[in-house]
């Protein structure tokens, strides 16, 4: 039932301002709804492991961040399946009081292990886990400093510390180094970056933030979100990649992507994360990883390990779907991993590109401001190491059709 604004705020009369003014006034996303071109909280009816039906169609996914396929992996499910027999369907507290099963410590072992650090703590989402990590260790007197397209968890976690709050341009290395050069010695300061950046597919130059981090005395921190179980020789992610992992402090990432699940996860020196465990709030206020989600991730970790094939499979998909486009004359940035963006720039242009895809058959993610720059709206496709070769002919198919008809490529 769709709700109706008030007439009036109480006291209006009075002169009061009135708190809700904000939402009664907010009309961009009912008029992109009448237009026909709302991209946003679409319902999937159903799902396989490279499809999803919607109102009755069946589209190819091309927007998960599924990257590794193990949300539909039989072997995965039962594994779901068998914790919640086990342990039932949640934990109803926090980790700090009533909330810790024995599978929660396997895994953060595990994960640790994985890492090549000390130790790990999980969280219940992946967004809780910046904001309690980068909440707990900047304090008052302290610097965060950040890069200007760091995801939102990393620029929330920011505002709720008591520290100050600075950032560089994007992988510009001088301007990371003037802005540590700012920062008096007698602060403490720490630098988080994104491995791979969500909406642009690039990876962060992790050696020379590490370099420059290490001449200005600060601890540094990368969020591997869209990295873990891709990237590196054994799957940890860009710091393996790029050779940083034991210089680099505190190794942080999600559930919701590569494990196939939600939670997230932070892993350093013990001493760090045992004062996090403290001190974390969204760790400590927060019911933990109920038991399915838990042994989801256990498995996936586990399989991950025994299946290196699946991170080349991911990436030779995403190689073929990153040339395909640059062939066809499509701008896909400097993407080099499984999310390829296709930059389309206007806000309207992209919205109907996004709605030619979904009646071509192709479920993709529209992403515009304030995400990304106004002039730089953009189509995000990622990719599944279960994707078929129909799949992908489905979907380059179609971008080429739509592209040609809206004009954006010849």
């Amino acid at each position: 039932m769709e709700s109706k604004p008030m007439t009036a705020a109480p006291d209006a009369a009075r002169g009061f301002a009135d708190l809700f003014r904000k939402a009664y006034t907010f009309t961009r996303a009912r008029e992109t709804q009448a237009a026909g071109y709302y991209p946003y909280f679409i319902p999937i009816a159903d799902s396989s492991a490279n499809e999803v039906t919607v109102d009755g169609h069946r589209l190819v996914m091309a927007g998960s961040n599924n990257y590794l396929g193990y949300t539909h992996d039989p072997r995965v499910m039962e594994a779901a399946a068998a914790a919640g027999r086990k342990y039932g369907t949640g934990c109803t507290g926090s980790r700090f009081l009533n909330g810790t099963l024995d599978i929660h410590e396997r895994l953060e072992r595990d994960l640790a292990e994985f890492c090549r650090k000390e130790a790990c703590l999980v969280f219940s989402t992946g967004f809780q886990t910046n904001l309690g990590t980068i909440s707990s260790l900047v304090g008052r007197d302290d610097v965060v400093v950040t890069d200007k397209l760091d995801h939102a968890s990393i620029v929330d976690g920011c505002r709720l510390s008591f520290g100050e709050t600075r950032r560089f341009r994007h992988n510009d290395m001088e301007d990371l180094r003037a802005t540590l050069e700012k920062i008096e010695p007698t602060r403490g300061r720490m630098v988080v970056v994104d491995g791979v950046f969500s909406m642009e597919g690039e990876v962060a130059p992790l050696a020379e933030i590490v370099a420059i981090c290490k001449e200005y005395g600060a601890r540094f921190m990368v969020d591997e979100a869209h990295s873990v179980g891709i990237l590196g020789e054994t799957g940890i992610g860009a710091a393996e990649l790029k050779g940083v992992v034991e210089e680099t402090d505190l190794l942080g990432g999600t559930f919701s992507k590569s494990f196939a699940s939600i939670g997230g996860y932070v892993c350093g020196e013990e001493s760090i994360i045992h004062y996090m465990r403290h001190h974390a709030r969204s760790l400590i206020f927060s019911a933990s990883m109920p038991p399915y989600a838990v042994a989801t991730v256990q498995k996936c970790l586990d399989l991950m390990k025994e299946e290196p094939e699946r991170r080349r499979r991911v990436m030779e998909i995403s190689d073929r779907m990153r040339n395909e486009f640059r062939t066809m004359g499509f701008d896909t940035g400097e993407s080099t991993t499984p999310i390829i963006p296709v930059v389309l720039g206007a806000l309207e242009v992209t919205f109907m590109f996004w709605k030619r895809l979904f009646e071509e058959g192709v479920f993709t993610n529209p992403v515009v401001a304030p995400a990304v720059p106004a002039s730089a709206s953009r189509i995000r496709t990622s990719y599944m190491a279960t994707h078929t070769e129909e799949n992908l002919d489905t979907i380059a198919s179609a971008f080429k059709k739509v592209g040609r008809e809206l004009g954006v490529i010849s």
